[in-house]
């Protein structure tokens, strides 16, 4: 766990990435995989991760996110890309994936799935979406933590047009709506403003309260 805090201290929102250097294949699929992994409400997994290596696309995306260079200068662009609304395929088709995955299925499991079905998909679709959308900054927080094990720098944005990547990555018509990017690659040592400044997080003393 030491370990992994001093990587913490040492990740920062990279803000100039080199080019020239790429992120290798299997650090990219653990950081993925740890995104896979994170808990969802009910276990749905209600979005999708996009992995975007191709070159022209991201010069597309960067053009809508306020032309930030990480976006194109890293090797890999993460977009976390949520359920526009729950529907009954969608539930369903995670709750067969249980039921086929753990051998079986039992009233209360069955009464758990009726319980959402009647309840989700009943709901306005904008809050259904929100719902999702932070299932999805969950995972993105397990990638950022995966990054900073793996040594690869990474930036979480918000700074984009989500229409706009909505259009260009079709998502639309997959149900999807992109909620937030992460591009993926290693700092541009000396070029980068914020690389040696001290981080700075609130005292322990102003950020935890203890109710015991």
């Amino acid at each position: 766990m030491s370990q992994l805090l001093e990587q913490l201290q040492w990740r920062y929102a990279t803000k100039k990435m080199d080019p020239t250097k790429v992120v290798t294949q299997d650090k990219l699929d653990r950081i993925i995989e740890a995104a896979r992994l994170a808990p969802t409400s009910s276990g749905l997994q209600p979005f999708e991760v996009f992995v975007i290596s191709n070159a022209e696309v991201r010069k597309q995306i960067r053009a809508v996110a306020n032309d930030q260079s990480q976006v194109t200068d890293g090797s890999h662009l993460l977009v976390f890309a949520a359920w526009d609304n729950y529907t009954p395929e969608r539930i369903n088709h995670m709750f067969d994936l249980n039921v086929s995955l753990r051998g079986g299925t039992n009233e209360g499991w069955e009464n758990y799935r009726n319980m959402l079905l009647k309840n989700y998909t009943v709901r306005d679709p904008q809050v259904n979406f929100e719902h999702a959308a932070r299932q999805a900054y969950i995972a993105m927080g397990f990638a950022l933590i995966a990054a900073a094990a793996e040594e690869v720098d990474s930036t979480p944005m918000e700074g984009f047009k989500p229409e706009a990547v909505d259009e260009i990555l079709h998502l639309s018509a997959k149900g999807l709506r992109s909620v937030a990017i992460m591009p993926l690659g290693y700092r541009a040592s000396g070029q980068d403003w914020l690389e040696n400044l001290v981080k700075v997080r609130r005292p322990l003393s102003d950020f935890l309260t203890e109710v015991k």
